[in-house]
């Protein structure tokens, strides 16, 4: 079974080879045989029309001078954390990492550009140039073996796993330096590990538990990556889109544009664009939650990405903002029996009690309309309900220490390895908290507009089997359980 996206035929599959196919190079442009269009199907604005930031996205140029500070801003935050103060809220690697990248990501990044941060992300960078002997000209001539990834891995459980793991241990990954720093070498080696051993981004696909759940929330977005006309998709033989050309790599995610129908997996590294020699490749803007709105590609690793993502939000909101003292102590004793009682808690409780309760209530509705898909598919299917509020939960969560906190990241920038350096004149800058009144009204309003969003969503999931009147009785069940989802929230983050 293909992951969603990758709808290439067992030939061309087999043909591929690890970097590179034949050339086809922009300068045969004009020679190119005119191939089938068709009008395209879905509304959207062509961010590529406009000429400046279709040249900038074009060129690896600006996209590797991104890539390059994030590398060396990553490496800074790993010495800061392996060299500077144990102290979290003065290590410039804790306040770099977990404020300042956190905030990006959490209330800029993700909502709005989806995948966006992969395609500059700097922890696949050393592991691509070993395997491609490049980074601006992508060779065959690199390091490493390009075996094919297992077939039977091909799905984000190992990104379940590795989350789950990380949520267990994140009272202390987030707080200790040390522990941050060795948790971003372990991110760096296994890259580049994977990358000598596997073809293209495997670590990124299948591994990352960053984006695992980046992926996830990136349905979202309203930025995505589409092809412009599929019927010239399926003309064009040469696919090099997918097994690369004169003009760049294959696609280092190992998807197949042209049947892309959703952002999970596509880390919009731009490479379809530059090797398509159609120009049939579109970053599109479109309505917020547009893959939500489709039935296709819906699977359950991803489902309990979603259950696994809201369980450890409202986790992390408990242990970082609660008032139990005795939970804090567990989450934070790591090796003692009290924390092993506590992750096995934590386990149990995001991949057995949230999912469990959301069978029931999946179950209760399916009763009320005595519907006759199979259970698995009611409850995958509706599990997408989810998504937005889990986004909106980890927003609030933010929101929460975000501007609270952020005042720590002036001193650490003058003085990041604690050595009495004053870089930019703010070393001895006070902290100071940011908008404290206005945070808890900002919450509510974020975690409100998660569960209407998701309201909404169970109801449309619903009316893909039954009439509005019956769809809204079949997903009040999936409604009600959003809604105590979210007071428990309210009362975690708020209260």
């Amino acid at each position: 079974m293909t992951a969603p996206g990758l709808g290439v035929s067992k030939r061309l599959v087999a043909t591929t080879p690890a970097g590179m196919g034949s050339p086809s190079g922009r300068q045969g442009r004009a020679e190119l045989p005119q191939l089938p269009s068709a009008p395209s199907t879905e509304s959207r604005l062509d961010l590529l029309r406009w000429p400046l930031l279709r040249a900038v996205l074009r060129s690896r140029w600006p996209q590797l001078l991104v890539r390059v500070a994030a590398l060396a801003g990553f490496l800074v935050a790993v010495l800061a954390g392996l060299l500077g103060t144990p102290v979290g809220n003065h290590n410039f690697g804790i306040v770099l990492v977990w404020i300042a990248w956190w905030t990006i990501m959490m209330l800029v990044a993700l909502p709005f550009f989806g995948r966006g941060w992969c395609s500059i992300c700097p922890i696949p960078v050393p592991g691509e140039w070993l395997q491609h002997g490049a980074l601006l000209n992508p060779r065959r001539d690199g390091m490493g073996f390009r075996r094919a990834w297992p077939a039977r891995l091909k799905n984000i459980w190992l990104q379940n796993g590795a989350f789950s793991g990380v949520a267990v241990c994140s009272a202390v990954v987030l707080t200790q330096p040390r522990i941050t720093a060795v948790v971003l070498l372990a991110f760096l080696f296994v890259a580049i590990g994977t990358s000598l051993i596997y073809e293209r981004r495997a670590f990124c696909r299948y591994l990352c538990p960053v984006g695992g759940f980046i992926g996830l929330y990136s349905q979202l977005a309203p930025v995505a990556i589409r092809v412009k006309n599929k019927a010239t998709c399926a003309a064009h033989t040469d696919k090099s889109c997918y097994r690369g050309s004169a003009d760049g790599a294959g696609c280092p995610w190992l998807l197949y544009p042209g049947a892309l129908t959703k952002n999970t997996y596509c880390g919009m590294c731009m490479e379809c664009v530059r090797t398509c020699p159609y120009d049939n490749i579109a970053v599109t803007l479109r309505p917020f939650g547009a893959d939500l709105r489709s039935p296709a590609g819906r699977r359950l690793d991803e489902a309990f990405k979603g259950f696994i993502m809201l369980g450890a939000a409202m986790v992390y909101s408990a242990v970082m903002l609660g008032p139990w003292g005795d939970l804090k102590m567990a989450a934070y004793d790591i090796g003692s029996a009290r924390w092993f009682a506590y992750a096995l808690g934590v386990l149990v409780f995001i991949n057995g009690v949230l999912p469990g309760l959301f069978l029931g209530a999946v179950s209760a509705g399916r009763a009320l309309v005595a519907s006759t898909q199979p259970v698995k598919r009611s409850f995958v299917s509706f599990a997408y309900a989810l998504v937005p509020l889990g986004l909106m939960a980890w927003i609030a969560f933010s929101l929460s220490f975000v501007f609270a906190s952020i005042s720590y990241l002036w001193p650490t920038m003058s003085d990041p390895f604690g050595l009495g350096w004053d870089l930019f004149g703010t070393a001895h800058a006070s902290w100071q908290p940011y908008l404290t009144r206005s945070v808890p009204t900002m919450q509510a309003i974020v975690l409100v507009g998660g569960f209407a969003w998701s309201a909404v969503t169970a109801h449309r999931i619903a009316a893909e089997e039954h009439e509005q009147r019956m769809a809204l009785r079949q997903a009040a069940p999936v409604i009600a359980y959003c809604f105590l989802i979210t007071v428990c929230l309210m009362g975690l983050l708020i209260a």
